[in-house]
């Protein structure tokens, strides 16, 4: 069941979302907690609160949702009497320099649960009196008394909150409004669209630029605006978070499909194909009819009920059950690049990185116990190939056994075990997480960062002793005779396909490795008498298996070529008198100055760009 899609993605900035349906905070109790769980998100939490008063103070019957710290920054949502403008901002950070500037205490409070009720009541706040409703309703349910609840002053704003503030307003660091978007409250569809605003506060100026620099070149390389640029992709709102693919951008998908095929071939993977709609028996079986068919695209035939899979995971084991299986046969290693459809709501959708159809490059090794640690330390293994050809350098977290866990602790003890001691041998640093392992499995992930210090999780390594051989009843036959239940291994290096490109994309800013460039190479005539040359060297590079395009068109040539940069095409190759008669071409690499151009005869060249794209490295 794995699950790369479902990334938050506090990466992106705010700007760019328009609609943010599914905050993280739902409950009561995260409501009221402000997840302030430290000193920089008790200073931004705190500038929540002043960014609070200012809206209140300059639109009246402002209605106050939450105002929580989140990584970078700070948002607060209201229900307000008008959309709110740029303008706004302006005035609003200017109140709240006001407020920083006056110095005013945090000063904590405390009201029985009745008279906080009717205190927000009584200043008309409806979502702070249904979020202590909830909290009473919890508690009656529990046979308790509701507890006291607690607020936080400063100056003259009130607010429900648990806290913690920073000492006062004056000790709220440099901030900046970002921008508005919509959150549904609670990230409910059916409750009310609500005006978020963003904000960011960081403890120096320095600090500050820093961030808005970064949020400055995360706009430039957003994939969005690169697939346009680069002819990859595009969207349509005939199918909603799924990518039509142009001729380049599926020249990429296959270029890194096809190495990860390489990948799997040499370390005996065996490719399989299941369908794509599946009776409701299947997932019934599998759990995911009660845990997971909110997000099932459905569709009913001659009375039947089928859903377009969400995930691979349970079909992979009708082809383990087509046969009986010996402990000779083990490992099984299934990959599959299975097309999976998850029903995301519309507000959450962004580019590739959260989509509705997407392609996974999953698979599921079906192993004894005796050989899960060795088929974990071979995917850490192919984990670490993968990164090195884009120069990642990978981070591992490890995610044990979670409180509402299925199947015996003991194999969950096991399993476990596995997982730690793979890691330890291959000598890589990583960290536990006690409890964040998948309901069904422990769990390895593995995080990447990208140009912008953006932290990414791409592939995902979860054994499982007990969702897939338990529910599915998967045996095999020991050296005994005596059946035995296997070991599933799930896994995915690039994830979803749709969202690893979309993080290469914004990493390299467009400007992609050679290897896995649509258009590795681009030869450009200098005049019209140099054309034929230019479609000669053009052949003989695409035999060599190298993706080369030729410019002869009417452009001038430093046109041509400045039209080649845009295009982030890694090589040009010049032809003018000079190179023709010699059988050269000069070689202008990707933001190369020209001093540093080379010429060389065309049988080297094409020698050396083939084994620069077989090497598979970051340019």
């Amino acid at each position: 069941m794995i699950d790369r899609n479902e990334e938050r993605l506090e990466q992106a900035p705010p700007d760019e979302a328009p609609v943010f349906e599914a905050p993280a905070r739902g409950s009561a109790d995260e409501l009221l907690d402000a997840g302030a769980h430290g000193e920089l998100d008790a200073m931004r939490h705190s500038a929540a609160h002043v960014m609070a008063e200012a809206v209140v103070d300059l639109l009246p019957g402002a209605k106050l949702g939450i105002g929580p710290a989140i990584a970078d920054g700070f948002y607060y949502d209201f229900e307000l009497p008008r959309p709110l403008t740029p303008d706004d901002l302006a005035a609003i950070e200017e109140r709240m320099r006001a407020s920083v500037a006056a110095d005013h205490p945090f000063v904590r409070g405390e009201l029985a649960a009745a008279e906080g009720r009717a205190f927000f009541e009584g200043r008309d706040q409806p979502y702070k009196v249904e979020i202590l409703d909830d909290l009473a309703a919890r508690a009656a349910a529990a046979g308790e008394a509701p507890a006291p609840v607690s607020t936080y002053t400063h100056g003259p704003f009130i607010d429900l909150c648990r806290g913690p503030h920073v000492a006062s307003t004056g000790r709220i660091g440099p901030f900046r409004l970002l921008s508005v978007a919509g959150a549904y409250w609670r990230g409910r569809s059916d409750r009310p669209m609500l005006q978020r605003i963003y904000g960011t506060v960081w403890p120096t100026q320095q600090e500050l630029d820093a961030y808005l620099w970064r949020l400055e070149e995360a706009k430039r390389r957003d994939h969005r605006r690169l697939g346009r640029q680069l002819d990859l992709f595009s969207f349509h709102d005939v199918a909603p978070g799924a990518a039509f693919w142009h001729p380049k951008g599926q020249t990429l998908w296959r270029t890194l499909e096809d190495a990860m095929r390489e990948e799997q071939r040499r370390r005996g993977y065996l490719e399989v194909s299941t369908p794509m709609l599946v009776h409701r028996r299947l997932w019934e079986r599998s759990g995911h009819w009660d845990l997971y068919q909110e997000h099932m695209f459905q569709l009913e035939s001659e009375g039947q009920v089928y859903s377009l899979k969400p995930m691979n995971c349970p079909e992979s084991t009708y082809i383990y059950r087509a046969r009986k299986r010996s402990y000779r046969d083990l490992p099984l290693r299934l990959a599959e690049y299975g097309r999976l459809h998850r029903n995301e709501l519309s507000g959450t959708l962004s580019g590739l990185l959260r989509v509705r159809q997407f392609v996974q490059d999953d698979a599921h090794i079906y192993c004894r116990p005796d050989q899960l640690q060795a088929e974990i330390a071979d995917l850490l293994d192919l984990n670490q190939a993968v990164c090195r050809w884009f120069g990642f350098v990978p981070r591992y977290r490890l995610g044990t056994r979670p409180d509402k866990a299925l199947g015996d602790p003991a194999l969950w003890e096991r399993a476990e075990a596995s997982l730690l001691a793979a890691l330890e041998a291959s000598g890589q640093s990583f960290r536990v997480e006690p409890g964040e392992g998948a309901f069904y499995a422990p769990k390895i992930d593995i995080l990447i960062d990208d140009a912008l210090d953006r932290e990414w999780q791409t592939a995902t390594i979860q054994a499982d002793l007990v969702m897939l051989p338990e529910r599915f009843d998967l045996t095999y036959t020991d050296e005994h005779g005596a059946e035995q239940r296997p070991v599933t291994v799930h896994r995915a290096i690039y994830g979803s396909l749709e969202r690893f490109i979309g993080v290469l994309l914004e990493h390299f800013a467009g400007a992609l490795p050679f290897w896995c460039a649509p258009v590795q190479a681009v030869v450009v005539s200098i005049a019209t008498r140099h054309e034929t040359a230019a479609r000669e060297l053009g052949t003989l590079l695409v035999d060599r298996g190298l993706r080369v395009e030729v410019d002869d068109s009417d452009l001038r040539m430093q046109n041509k070529i400045r039209l080649a940069e845009e295009q982030k095409v890694p090589v040009m190759l010049v032809l003018g008198d000079r190179e023709v008669e010699g059988g050269t071409a000069t070689v202008r690499r990707r933001g190369q100055p020209p001093g540093e151009q080379e010429t060389i005869g065309w049988e080297e060249l094409a020698k050396r760009l083939a084994a620069e794209a077989a090497a598979r490295r970051p340019s």
